[in-house]
């Protein structure tokens, strides 16, 4: 693929496609047009005889880091807990106050249905893909978090995109460091499984907490 073609792919999936979403006047279900994308980069990635298809799960990469993994989150967990609770107590575990079932759902459905897709399309697919357009370990890392972050401008939130974005230099980070995509999206888990625990759910979905194809996007 020419450098031209990868630059116009790069566009229309990480730019042109979440500005279109944004501003659609239309209100689409997230998850299935993130499944629609991340099927295209499965396809692109199995295709590919320089990819090492073991990067696809790879969990064996997971227990060495795990210690590593578990005490970032546990500060990060509790900094975003006492944000929720100086800056919005009124959310402070909200979702599983109020909606207990359907939150016991999410814990479960969210890695399987959002996090993993949103791994396959913005770690494997963007770090074997664009490794030409971003030469260097970091300069990978960052563009990955970049378009990570924008992809959450479809919540209309800056919250979203901030958080996001931290969180998504993480993710790349592991990504870059285990060539493992259980590990990073078992890190990817902890954060938006938080999320919605402490409260700040309704930054990362659209309509009412009903929605269950809306409320599994972080």
């Amino acid at each position: 693929m020419t450098r031209i073609a990868l630059w116009i792919e790069f566009f229309l999936i990480f730019v042109a496609l979440p500005l279109g979403y944004r501003f659609s006047p239309v209100r689409i279900p997230a998850l299935p047009l993130l499944w629609a994308v991340a099927g295209y980069a499965l396809w692109q990635l199995l295709r590919d005889p320089k990819f090492d298809r073991a990067r696809l799960w790879n969990i064996g990469q997971l227990p060495a880091r795990l210690p590593a993994i578990l005490a970032i989150f546990a500060v990060a967990a509790f900094a975003l807990w006492l944000g929720v609770r100086r800056f919005a107590p009124d959310l402070e575990w909200s979702f599983v106050r109020t909606h207990p079932a359907f939150w016991a759902v999410v814990m479960v459905a969210y890695p399987v249905f959002s996090v993993y897709p949103q791994g396959l399309l913005y770690r494997a697919f963007f770090f074997e893909r664009y490794a030409s357009l971003f030469p260097g370990r970091w300069t990978m890392i960052l563009a990955s978090a970049l378009a990570f972050a924008f992809l959450h401008i479809i919540f209309r939130n800056s919250l979203a995109v901030a958080l996001t974005f931290a969180g998504g230099l993480l993710f790349a980070a592991r990504y870059a460091e285990t060539e493992s995509l259980a590990t990073s999206s078992f890190e990817h888990a902890l954060y938006g499984c938080w999320l919605f625990t402490v409260g700040l759910g309704q930054y990362f979905y659209h309509g009412t907490i009903a929605s269950v194809g809306s409320a599994l996007s972080p």
